[in-house]
């Protein structure tokens, strides 16, 4: 039996579970949850019912290597939709994105990339609803519909901007359950910080509470609700009229040490969202109450540890072609167009700088761009990256 006749033998057992869209909504996960009873009725009308632990897994397991890319991935999502069982078992199958190179669900677009080889994503611009979508490329067509992965909105403010980022395309707010951070600028637009809605590690945190009850003063909080944790710090050099020549960059990564680009070095891996914490509270009013404010004064600094160093980003530098009269960078074909928001990133090292481009980020079109990263990176952390060099930027240019 084909893996294509057992996946229609069990959606015609149970009915098409298949869920549109790559995004993670708690609703969603509600629902799933009420209707789990259903479908585990269903399977166990089935002939799936009486498979054993171990046949069963060994069929996860071939479905997951045979549908190794998207859109035919889509049925190793459909397999961890079916119940909490077989969940678990996808879960514990599915490897990260480091190992296995894929993105396969919405937690991986947290996860750090693969090693050595380059995730390739582009982003498409509205100007006039002032939103940006990232894509996962299926191909290298110029007419590539991709996988919708992430979605940001510019909201601009008296003295910054902020860049909204969301799960879900159609719901890009801080308010949504499908926030997932955000990019904030200053007024010049030369500095920027990443914030994640999450801690980097997933763990708990002991927070501060500005209460003037006693005993108050501190709690541990091992689920917290959705913040802001500032992961990066992300430094555009002064550089009125271009007259320094191109862009200059500098990321600073709170969350990374040094050491993950070290041969066995290991960056931070967040392993599942936090959303259902923000459910757990019964009242608004602890987002906005002065006694329930979490303090993020000490959240400077650096995330990864006292006594290790933060891993630091800074642009490769262009070299000036005589023939062409511009500044060059070698793209590989990934970038058409020349523009002042092209840039790849490299890790800055004690003694120099490493070979290898952590991401690249060029224009194809009028409101195209490609973007592609690898380790230690994840998607949310270089998506938030690219978006602010779309950011005008008054003391650059």
């Amino acid at each position: 039996m084909s893996f294509k006749s057992i996946l229609q033998d069990m959606k015609g057992d149970f009915g098409s579970i298949s869920r549109k869209g790559f995004g993670l909504r708690s609703r969603s996960q509600r629902v799933v949850e009420d209707r789990s009873t259903v479908v585990v009725d269903a399977l166990k009308q089935s002939c799936w019912a009486n498979m054993p632990p171990e046949l069963l897994r060994d069929v996860l397991m071939r479905i997951e290597e045979s549908e190794c890319t998207w859109p035919p991935r889509k049925n190793v999502v459909s397999c961890a939709g079916v119940c909490r069982n077989w969940r678990e078992i996808m879960k514990d199958i599915v490897k990260n994105p480091e190992f296995s190179g894929n993105l396969t669900f919405p937690i991986s677009l947290k996860q750090p990339g693969p090693r050595g080889s380059l995730i390739q994503c582009f982003i498409k611009r509205n100007r006039s609803t002032q939103t940006y979508h990232l894509y996962l490329s299926l191909n290298q067509a110029a007419n590539d519909d991709g996988k919708f992965l992430l979605a940001a909105k510019k909201c601009r403010r008296a003295t910054c901007t902020d860049y909204v980022i969301s799960l879900n395309a159609e719901d890009v707010s801080k308010g949504s359950s499908t926030y997932i951070g955000k990019l904030r600028s200053n007024f010049l637009g030369t500095k920027f910080t990443v914030y994640d809605a999450q801690p980097p590690n997933g763990g708990a945190l002991t927070t501060k509470c500005h209460s003037s009850r006693p005993g108050s003063m501190k709690r541990v909080s091992p689920r917290v609700p959705a913040g802001n944790y500032p992961v990066s710090n992300i430094s555009y050099e002064v550089n009125v009229l271009g007259s320094r020549g191109p862009r200059r960059m500098q990321c600073a990564m709170n969350s990374i040490p040094a050491s993950a680009m070290d041969p066995g070095g290991s960056a931070p891996t967040q392993t599942e969202f936090l959303v259902s914490n923000v459910d757990s509270f019964s009242s608004l009013a602890f987002f906005r109450s002065k006694s329930a404010r979490i303090d993020n004064s000490q959240s400077g600094t650096l995330l990864t540890g006292q006594n290790d160093p933060m891993l630091v980003l800074k642009n490769k530098a262009p070299r000036w072609h005589e023939q062409l009269q511009c500044w060059c960078l070698n793209f590989n074909g990934r970038v058409t167009v020349a523009s002042v928001k092209n840039f790849q990133l490299v890790a800055a090292m004690e003694n120099g700088e490493h070979e290898n481009v952590i991401i690249q980020f060029g224009k194809v079109g009028k409101d195209a761009f490609t973007m592609d990263y690898q380790y230690p990176l994840s998607a949310f952390q270089a998506f938030a990256i690219c978006l602010s060099s779309f950011d005008t930027k008054i003391a650059c240019e």
